[in-house]
């Protein structure tokens, strides 16, 4: 006999409210397609349009802890390709970088505006993969659709020097803060669940740092070019947070 009573019950797709601060963990689904280092082999996914020269980062946030421990929702970062600016770089890969670091800033503790060398080494990456299960603290929106269901995506990782990444870390529960939306958006409701991963040293801050140099489009093509530069150090050592 199989006994399902100690099953957890549907959630009838309930989403996490608008504006929800909490600690999440972040795995990437591979997505088929080769990164510009061998650590990102196979981890970038295509749009799937042929008229389309984007390539992104797949990647799946579980809520760590609190009342929405368990609780998963899934964003995709642009890596390369659409949309370009005046100088002919990636719109979407310059917000994501911004993404990208603002998590490692929440993740270790390290003030956004802290340009030190410690606090750049821990801001240089093998690869996109380096990110995989980093935890950090984020705010949670709920994104609204007129065709499909309201879902849940990552608003902005929440940093340091913010009133509420103190309290999240120490397991405290802070009230959602919805941001402003325009004015056709639907407004949000719900509950949910979640369960760690990847947080080491997210206890001792370190100096911040600045915004990343903007990085110019890739190839319309589904094999991303490589950067001109990369950190040796980053790539012989792995990521800094790892080495303590």
């Amino acid at each position: 006999m199989y006994d399902l009573n100690d099953a957890e019950p549907l959630r009838s797709g309930e989403i996490i409210p608008d504006g929800t601060f909490a600690k999440v963990a972040m795995t990437i689904r591979p997505g088929g397609v080769d990164g510009p280092f061998d650590i990102d082999k196979g981890l970038l996914k295509h749009s799937g349009s042929a008229e389309s020269d984007v390539l992104s980062l797949d990647c799946e946030f579980t809520v760590v802890d609190g009342l929405h421990a368990r609780r998963k929702f899934w964003h995709s970062f642009t890596v390369s390709g659409g949309k370009v600016d005046e100088k002919g770089a990636s719109v979407g890969w310059n917000i994501s970088k911004r993404m990208f670091r603002g998590m490692i800033d929440s993740a270790l503790g390290l003030d956004p505006t802290d340009m030190s060398d410690a606090a750049k080494a821990k801001r240089q990456l093998r690869g996109l993969a380096d990110l995989g299960g980093i935890t950090f603290i984020a705010k949670i929106m709920v994104e609204a659709s007129d065709r499909y269901a309201d879902k849940n995506r990552l608003e902005r990782p929440v940093l340091p020097n913010e009133k509420e990444w103190p309290l999240v870390m120490e397991g405290k529960d802070v009230p959602p803060s919805p941001s402003p939306r325009k004015k056709d958006s639907k407004p949000a409701q719900a509950q949910a669940a979640g369960q760690p991963a990847w947080q080491q040293s997210a206890n001792a801050p370190a100096p911040a740092a600045a915004a990343a140099p903007a990085t110019t489009a890739a190839p319309a093509s589904r094999q991303l070019a490589a950067p001109a530069s990369a950190p040796a150090a980053a790539q012989t050592t792995g990521p800094a947070w790892l080495n303590g």
